[in-house]
């Protein structure tokens, strides 16, 4: 890409995730330009223009620009993935597979097109499932389509952990793997406050109750809203996978890769620890797992594969 002109994230959906995924970015000046791209071009248009103010304001050069056409989408170094339909009532879950895929589908070729160097980042629910897509759709190399789940997932077992303790904020390592959503995989064995064992600091009980209640985290969360769904915590996790592949931190977070042949599995999407880096997804770890934790994480594994099953079997990678 051109080096005069800088770091450009594009972010495609300017609804509250993508819009606050640009907004922390903004504030952090960790690029020269983040690029909306949304369907509702003025609404997409009024967000950038407060959010350059906003940015101006912390003096930070980062300018916030709108996408008219995917085209205008060009030479981004990551772009982050967040457009697609909520359930809505009446919908099942294999009809909004469906409508997310051909979202997401049309949103890759895009991508792929105008941006062929970059680095996605995928939100869209469902998740794994949607990375997957993308992974397909787009032909890059599997280390550069990365879901954002595992870094929301761990902070939402942490801030639990230290509502549970009363200290340690800050200090609280939590780790999570697997998919996003009821079938993920909290690892309370790799949890740790200021590197104190978890086991050390609460009762199994207690760990019971942070482990169930970090499985229906968003949902807690969409019950209070009534209307919508968490945003400031996905977006900021969003925000630190950018700026781990911005600034190359090679930082290990949990992320969704394909996976092939790590952990047992092959062609699937799942949340493991991941080094991110300038190309991406740059290393993938193998932690231990015992047997209580592979038989969740080939639950979480069977659950992702049903979801592919079903867009296979509505022909949906047809020419693939």
């Amino acid at each position: 890409m051109d080096k005069e002109r800088g770091k450009r994230v594009g972010i495609v959906g300017a609804g509250n995730v993508g819009a606050t995924v640009a907004y922390s970015l903004a504030m952090l000046g960790s690029c020269h330009e983040i690029i909306l791209r949304d369907n509702k071009i003025d609404v997409a248009r009024g967000k950038a223009l407060d959010m350059s103010q906003a940015a101006s304001a912390v003096r930070s050069h980062t300018v916030v620009s709108v996408a008219e056409d995917m085209s205008e989408l060009d030479d981004c170094d990551v772009v982050v993935v967040t457009a697609g339909s909520p359930r809505l009532p009446g919908m099942s879950r294999d009809d909004l597979l469906m409508i997310n895929a051909k979202i997401t589908k049309e949103v890759i070729v895009g991508i792929a097109q105008y941006s062929p160097h970059a680095i996605i980042i995928m939100v869209s629910n469902p998740l794994d499932a949607m990375t997957y897509v993308a992974l397909k759709e787009s032909g890059f190399d599997r280390s550069r389509v990365i879901g954002m789940a595992g870094i929301l997932d761990s902070s939402r077992m942490a801030s639990f952990i230290q509502e549970k303790l009363g200290y340690g904020g800050g200090q609280i390592r939590a780790s999570v793997m697997g998919g996003h959503g009821d079938d993920m995989v909290p690892l309370p064995r790799y949890s740790t406050v200021a590197g104190v064992p978890l086991s050390d600091v609460l009762t199994d009980a207690e760990i019971e109750e942070v482990v169930d209640r970090t499985r229906h985290g968003g949902a807690e969360i969409v019950g209070h809203l009534k209307i919508g769904s968490a945003y400031y915590a996905p977006a900021k996790s969003t925000a630190i996978m950018v700026e781990a592949i911005l600034k190359d931190t090679k930082q290990i977070h949990p992320c969704a890769v394909f996976l092939d042949g790590e952990y047992g599995y092959k062609d699937i999407v799942s949340g493991v620890p991941v080094m991110l880096g300038a190309n991406g997804a740059e290393k993938i770890i193998e932690v231990t797992l015992n047997d209580n934790e592979k038989a969740m994480f080939k639950r979480s594994c069977d659950s992702v594969q049903e979801l592919i099953d079903a867009l296979n079997e509505n022909k949906f990678f047809k020419g693939k």
